[in-house]
């Protein structure tokens, strides 16, 4: 065992958490604070297709003796029986200057961003009054998304927690249905693995995902595309769908994580260190992180020209294909 695998022996560790930097409730610096509270000494912070919080985070960190590592949780989709359907997509590592993953973030956002008016507009018409400005305050300078049109609707009383409202209107399946672009599986991978990061397939068979996310399917992202592990310890997996995932893990190379998906008082029942990633695990994930140049992504034949991946050029906008709403699944918001 090397140095640094050893001094990380008995270590508690969470991979997979968010800020109000996207649709948590806590700062980064109190995320980071509530961290070590949990007894955690290392946490990644993963918001939604953003890294703005983590200089708060480090520095909380740095202050309050926790290891924190800079994630990301990015939007993707995949093709099932003829529609898009929403993928997770962890990045660990990445560098936050990398022009063509910051380009690829902030398109995505700006899909979030306009799809707002459009769902304000469909709870009007379904007489539910309610303005986009009460949302984006909600939001604030973070990602926007269904879950703060949530807090919005509890602010005026139409419901009591975002479980209800993700039942009754906000579920990709509702009257409320609004699409916007993301890249698939295999450009998300590649844009964080051409950023110098290690990819991981968060909660991959939650909430029905594993029709789409099947074991070929996963062992192509792997084998093609330099996926480099899967997150089997989440609370959306039951206890025979956590030990299949480490079995094709173990059969394909991955590695496997454990995490919370913690999201402060947005999420309920998911606390920090529900799950945990083993130390060697974590070790070795940082070894791969880095490891990764642009030349990996544009080997995997995922970018269209010079340092830019397809669906980011201003011709593109067709290639980033629609999904609905991916920042969290509807169970995930039922319990949160």
């Amino acid at each position: 065992m090397s140095a640094a695998r050893s001094s990380l022996w008995g270590v508690r560790i969470d991979l997979h958490t968010h800020s109000a930097v996207s649709d948590g409730t806590d700062a980064p610096a109190e995320l980071v604070a509530a961290a070590g509270r949990a007894g955690l000494e290392v946490v990644a912070l993963t918001d939604h297709d953003t890294w703005d919080g983590w200089d708060e985070a480090q520095r909380a960190g740095e202050r309050l003796g926790v290891e924190v590592w800079p994630g990301l949780e990015l939007s993707a989709h995949e093709l099932f029986a003829g529609e898009q359907r929403a993928v997770h997509v962890l990045g660990y590592g990445v560098d936050p200057s990398d022009r063509e993953l910051g380009g690829l973030l902030e398109r995505v956002r700006q899909g979030r961003r306009q799809r707002i008016p459009k769902m304000v507009a469909g709870l009007n018409r379904l007489g539910l009054e309610l303005t986009v400005e009460e949302v984006m305050a909600l939001a604030g300078t973070g990602v926007v998304g269904r879950p703060h049109l949530a807090d919005a609707m509890i602010a005026r009383g139409y419901v009591a927690h975002r479980e209800e409202a993700f039942d009754r209107w906000l579920r990709d399946d509702g009257p409320l249905v609004v699409h916007r672009l993301t890249p698939s599986t295999e450009q998300a991978v590649a844009a964080i693995r051409a950023a110098g990061g290690a990819a991981v397939l968060a909660h991959p068979w939650g909430r029905g995902a594993a029709r789409w996310l099947t074991p070929n399917r996963i062992e192509q992202l792997a084998r093609d595309h330099g996926l480099a592990g899967l997150e089997a310890d989440h609370l959306n997996h039951d206890v025979a769908q956590r030990a299949a995932l480490r079995r094709l893990a173990e059969r394909l190379g991955l590695l496997v994580t454990g995490s919370s998906d913690y999201h402060g008082t947005g999420k309920r029942n998911f606390p920090l260190g529900a799950h945990t990633t083993a130390p060697e695990v974590y070790a070795e994930l940082r070894c791969r992180a880095g490891s990764h140049r642009r030349t990996v992504g544009r080997a995997a034949g995922v970018y269209g020209g010079p340092g830019r991946p397809r669906g980011t050029g201003p011709d593109d906008d067709t290639r980033l294909m629609t999904q609905g709403e991916t920042d969290e699944s509807d169970r995930d918001r039922r319990r949160g």
